[in-house]
């Protein structure tokens, strides 16, 4: 799959053009506003920021036709080009969506500040008054695919917490990008903050996103956000600590003590309320206690729902006719679809889904449908991903849908932060010590 990284070198010329960018010193540049701007956004008061985040989120409602005409050029591109149908979806920006991202940023406003807030703090014997506070990151890169969502709420989360942000959004979106970008930093300056707290180097194509990378000292943290070969190159080559966000190979397993009339809207909830996001369900795992009665429903309904099944052999065997389904191969329980298709195996017993899960998840949710309290026990207790449901959908593995507010990104990996990362995952924290003249003895 084509990342956002792979998009065309724009250093390169021919005789007669303009000598090429130095698209390193340009974006050190970029990340230089950012870092002033930042240190200017850390003294700011939680109603110098809820402020601002009203006034972007009026801007954009403000700005939707221009907003909408440039979306349709991506969104041209993007069938042009033979994107899927899922992607498109993500790309995809109407004034409804732009209602509902307006409406996060309020949201956003309404939460606490998580700058200031006190994590601990204590005297010691000898009287020294400690406490560990959260401030903000500083400045923030996200390198992402074809969402122009997360363009806002990058920058609607990184204005609470404090922080700059820096944003490589991929050519998919690049029309949608430079007029959102231009919006929300035409709003901040209103507000009396600098526009450089939002910024895009989409501009610069890969060496942009590769020299971001390599901004160490300038950024202080990179999230990259797509599907696994974007992810991977950021791993691979940035030099700013990254927050790895992973893609959702998510799992549903419905235990033989389920409630079928549960785990049935569940199943049609994960997979299919919203095929292109990292937390629709990819495969299910289905006890053999109740495959036989669960499976052909289950099919029948996921098939008037356009769900192509890619089965094991006995999953095969209790389809309906009807249904559009084709034999699983190891690929297939290794893939996140992001697409009207499902992995479906039959599994002896709780032992063997938890194997399943172990061996291919990707650790970002998995699902348990269950009546039985010790088997939901074990498979909280089992399950090493950043988010696990009982007898609810993969779906809720969401900010918004959390309390958080929007999020960044799903961390998958376990330092500082996992799960869905809200405004508290976007500061760290400093140790603040008062004495009374101490010296150490």
């Amino acid at each position: 799959m084509t990342t956002s990284l792979d998009a065309p070198d724009l250093t390169t010329t021919t005789p007669g053009t303009p000598a090429p960018v130095d698209v390193a010193a340009e974006v050190e540049a970029v990340a230089t506003r950012a870092k002033r701007a930042s240190r200017r956004l850390a003294t700011a008061n939680r109603a110098t920021k809820d402020a601002a985040l009203h006034a972007l989120a009026d801007a954009l409602v403000a700005a939707t036709d221009r907003i909408v005409a440039a979306n349709a050029e991506d969104l041209a591109r993007g069938r042009e080009s033979g994107m899927a149908a899922g992607l498109l979806d993500r790309l995809a920006l109407d004034p409804q969506r732009i209602v509902a991202i307006a409406d996060a940023l309020r949201e956003l406003a309404a939460l606490p500040d998580p700058v200031g807030e006190v994590v601990r703090g204590s005297t010691l014997p000898n009287g020294l008054r400690l406490r560990q506070v959260r401030v903000p990151m500083g400045v923030v890169g996200m390198i992402y695919e074809a969402r122009p969502n997360v363009t806002v709420d990058a920058a609607g989360l990184a204005l609470k917490s404090g922080n700059a942000v820096i944003l490589r959004g991929g050519s998919a979106a690049a029309s949608s990008n430079a007029v959102i970008v231009e919006v929300l930093a035409a709003a901040l300056e209103s507000r009396d903050l600098p526009g450089a707290l939002v910024q895009s180097i989409d501009a610069w194509g890969r060496e942009g996103a590769v020299a971001l990378m390599r901004a160490r000292g300038l950024v202080d943290v990179l999230v990259p956000r797509g599907g696994a070969d974007l992810i991977r190159t950021v791993v691979r080559e940035s030099t700013v600590p990254v927050i790895e966000t992973g893609v959702g190979n998510v799992h549903v397993y419905v235990d033989e003590s389920a409630d079928l009339a549960v785990a049935l809207p569940i199943l049609l909830n994960a997979k299919t309320q919203r095929v292109g996001v990292c937390n629709a369900a990819e495969t299910l795992l289905v006890h053999q206690g109740v495959a036989d009665e669960f499976l052909p429903i289950a099919i029948a309904m996921l098939a008037d729902e356009g769900v192509t099944i890619h089965g094991d052999a006995e999953t095969l065997a209790l389809a309906p006719e009807e249904a559009d389904v084709v034999p699983a191969t190891d690929e297939d329980w290794a893939t996140e679809y992001l697409s009207l298709d499902l992995a479906v195996r039959v599994v002896e017993d709780l032992d063997e889904a938890l194997e399943h899960i172990r061996t291919w998840s990707s650790g970002h949710t998995e699902a348990i449908i269950t009546r039985d309290l010790a088997a939901s026990e074990r498979f909280v207790a089992e399950v090493d991903s950043a988010a696990v449901m009982v007898n609810a959908s993969t779906r809720f593995t969401d900010g918004g849908q959390l309390g958080l507010g929007a999020e960044i990104g799903i961390s998958t990996q376990k330092l500082h932060a996992r799960g869905p990362m809200g405004l508290a995952e976007l500061t760290t924290t400093k140790w603040i010590v008062h004495g009374d003249g101490h010296v150490r003895p």
